[in-house]
Order: structure tokens, then C-alpha cells, then sequence
């Protein structure tokens, strides 16, 4: 069952299936390591909805919802 990162709840996980977008918005998501095959916990989000923060590799990030809905996942 595929979804986009946007879709998840705090404490979901996905892997990384594909990066969509324009090139700098792809570029810039990409060189943050989120690349297909990783693993992706939505960590919370901000008390309007947007951004939110997920864990990629250990650390941290904040996405907004726009550049979230561009990662397509798996589920974990």
C-alpha cells in the first residue's frame, strides 16, 4: 500500500519508495538523505498542521506539508 509522507499520523513509519517534484525542491529533499529505502518516523506536528517533523536517519527534520506530499512511501 503505497501513501505520501503528508498522509501519515506521529508515530507511523514509511520506507522511501520515491522523491516526485521539481528539480530544487527534489535536490534539497534528496541531499537531507531522504532517499529511497529509508526509513521515515513522523515524529509531530506544529500546532497549526504545518510543518511537520519527521526522523530520517537519527536526526530530526521539518517538512512542510507541500514537500512532505512529494515523498511516496511504503509502509514500514
Amino acid at each position: 500500500m503505497a501513501k505520501v509522507l503528508s498522509d501519515l499520523l506521529p508515530g507511523e513509519k514509511g520506507v522511501v519508495k520515491k522523491v516526485a517534484g521539481n528539480s530544487m525542491i527534489k535536490r534539497r529533499i534528496i541531499d537531507m538523505g531522504v532517499v529511497a529505502g529509508t526509513i521515515i518516523e513522523v515524529q509531530k506536528f506544529a500546532p497549526l498542521g504545518d510543518p511537520m517533523e519527521i526522523k530520517v536517519k537519527g536526526f530530526n527534520l521539518s517538512l512542510r506539508k507541500n514537500e512532505a506530499e512529494m515523498i511516496e512511501l511504503e509502509m514500514a
